[in-house]
């Protein structure tokens, strides 16, 4: 008895957990529309593009891949040697759950590493990427 509520427990979560994921990417692809007329859908393949785009910094190249590692299922280090968590869902579930950490951290991320803000479509390609690992 106890095995099937935890397994009904589990189960009924999951869409709970997905939710705020799929409310971010129809977010993301509203906002895309308005920015492109023309825009077509995410593409997980664009969005790990842009997660492994190197820029020069201070003759250095510097990516996402600089803090996050190229494996984001693994935890990875900033500059200053602090932790950050992993940043794939599939490894820790929490990412992406809140869409104003979400905001955030896109904001200060995409002004690091591309000294510039990224758009809805490249904010949906990369969460489209990401949420592809498994």
């Amino acid at each position: 008895m106890q095995a099937t509520l935890f397994a009904l427990a589990c189960c009924l979560s999951l869409p709970a957990l997905a939710a705020p994921e799929s409310a971010l990417i129809a977010d993301y692809a509203e906002q895309a529309r308005q920015e492109n007329p023309a825009f077509n859908g995410f593409s997980a393949e664009r969005g790990k593009a842009l997660y492994f785009a190197e820029q020069q910094r201070n003759g250095k190249a510097i990516s996402c891949t600089t803090c996050h590692t190229a494996d984001p299922r693994q935890a990875g280090k900033t500059l200053a040697y602090r932790k950050v968590e992993a940043l794939a869902p599939a490894a820790n579930p929490e990412r992406f759950s809140n869409p104003q950490k979400v905001e955030k951290w896109f904001r200060r991320n995409c002004d690091d590493v591309f000294t510039r803000a990224c758009s809805a479509q490249e904010k949906g390609d990369f969460i489209t990427w990401i949420n592809s690992l498994k």
